[in-house]
């Protein structure tokens, strides 16, 4: 039995509907050829071992056990000018992913409006309108909606969400960094102290073998020429302990600065090496050492942001539709705005399709690629200074743990010569120069040891930042904008 038309036109609908938008797609411009992005550095390229990095403490600077230093970087994480630009530039970041999506949904719109108008006699307007004064209004309701068939909206909100990510992972680098520059500073301040004392100290033994030298020269036993370089010694001492007495007025300024507050807030600030406490370095980096970088997460965000870049390029080679509709009133005369003979609807589908403008689009497309290739070779680059930078602070530390034991060495020997040579003169057997000059040799090896110490405290706390500063990027919330 024939078919009815009805039953072959239901028939036939698919097969128009595919061969329409087989037509739609046939007639868009071509992307051309694609092409594979630059490859990511991965764990086992870079030799990180799968055993997880040590834990970090979020607040790691609390492990040297100063609690003058605890205060310092809390008034600097909150009142730093710096840190308020990195977490302005966040929020700016994730109200743009924001708008975004709420600008790619859909739009609905209510307006009404009124207007006393006298319309020309000599116009188009005919009479009875034409020459008098009239009353209009509307009230009008509105709904457009842009269908995401090709996942252009997806792939405009990842790339957005993707930066307030980045920015996010940005701030809190920016944390890590403002805290390792106090900790860093505090050190720093707290050797330079330690060097202040023992070049007063050292200021004072030469100023004694120098009173003992001209008595010795008075008296025949000396010559002019050991009392001059004994006098000559005073203000070569003295001038290095005014470059101390500089060194630690810039850095508590430094300091000052650095926590938000005036340059000479921070005048009466004296940490002392002996009060910090060095904890044990980790020994070992692992492959996880990629999520605790801040830096390297953001870095990872922005290419994921710029491949959904490529992803919005290559949507624009395809159909883009648009629907809109509207219903409302609009009546000339206020008295018939509430009649149904008023009442105006509307429905405005569109359809555009690039059809010569393949040229451009595919410039377009190449700059993303392009882009998404940049991103991808800072993201290396990004990772290679990471892994070198804790690399090279687990290496310098273990170093410097080998170097603290021989200058121990050395230090306990020129203290044993000092204290025999101390015996001696009091068993009358050398003179008080001899002692002098023992003590020189155990000044010379504290001030070593004072910059050994520094130099240990200064790479721990360069590991920690390397490590990450104990934050990973679980602290990222990639669905929350979504969620608000």
């Amino acid at each position: 039995m024939p078919s009815s038309p009805t039953v072959r036109g239901a028939r036939l609908r698919p097969l128009a509907a595919a061969l329409a938008t087989a037509l739609l797609l046939g007639a868009c411009a071509s992307p051309g050829a694609d092409t594979r992005p630059l490859d990511a550095l991965t764990p086992a390229q870079l030799a990180l071992t799968t055993q997880p990095s040590p834990d970090i403490q979020p607040q790691w600077w609390r492990s040297l056990g100063d609690a003058q230093l605890d205060t310092l970087v809390a008034q600097a994480l909150q009142g730093s000018p710096n840190l308020a630009v990195a977490r302005a530039r966040t929020q700016r970041a994730q109200a743009l992913a924001q708008a975004l999506q709420a600008a790619n949904g859909p739009q609905a719109t209510l307006g009404g409006d009124a207007s006393r108008q006298r319309y020309t006699a000599n116009g188009l307007v005919p009479p009875p309108v034409a020459g008098h004064w009239w009353n209009s209004a509307s009230v009008q309701a509105g709904l457009a909606w842009s269908p995401d068939f090709f996942g252009q909206h997806a792939a405009e909100q990842a790339s957005a969400l993707g930066q307030a990510q980045a920015a996010q992972a940005d701030a809190a680098a920016a944390e890590t960094l403002l805290a390792l520059q106090v900790a860093r500073g505090y050190v720093a301040l707290a050797r330079t102290l330690a060097q202040q004392d023992l070049a007063r100290r050292t200021l004072a033994q030469r100023q004694e073998i120098r009173d003992i030298t001209h008595q010795r020269l008075g008296a025949g036993l000396d010559s002019r020429v050991q009392d001059t370089q004994a006098a000559a010694a005073l203000p070569d001492m003295r001038a290095q302990i005014e470059a101390l007495q500089e060194q630690a007025v810039l850095t508590r300024r430094q300091l000052a600065v650095l926590a938000g507050q005036p340059p000479d807030a921070l005048r009466a600030l004296a940490p002392r090496l002996a009060a910090l406490t060095l904890q044990t370095p980790p020994q070992a980096l692992g492959a996880d050492l990629l999520g605790r970088r801040p830096d390297v997460v953001a870095a990872r965000w922005r290419v994921e942001a710029a491949t959904q870049d490529v992803a919005v390029a290559r949507t624009q080679f395809y159909p883009n539709v648009n629907l809109s509709a509207f219903i409302g009133l609009n009546a000339l005369g206020m008295d018939q705005l509430l009649q149904a003979s008023s009442r105006q609807i509307g429905v405005s589908p569109a359809l555009r399709l690039p059809l010569f403008d393949g040229g451009r689009l595919r410039a377009q497309l190449g700059g993303k690629r392009a882009d998404l290739d940049v991103a991808i070779a800072q993201y290396n680059a990004t990772v290679l200074d990471a892994v070198k930078e804790a690399g090279d602070a687990i290496a310098s530390g273990q170093s410097l743990e080998r170097q603290h034991a021989e200058q121990g060495q050395a230090l306990d020997g020129a203290e044993q010569a000092y204290a025999l040579a101390l015996q001696r003169y009091r068993a009358g057997l050398d003179s008080y120069l001899v002692v002098l000059n023992a003590e020189s040799q155990v000044l010379a090896q504290r001030r070593l040891a004072a910059d050994l110490r520094a130099r240990q405290f200064d790479t721990y706390l360069a590991l920690m930042k390397a490590l990450g500063g104990g934050w990973n990027d679980t602290a990222l919330q990639p669905h929350a904008l979504a969620a608000e």
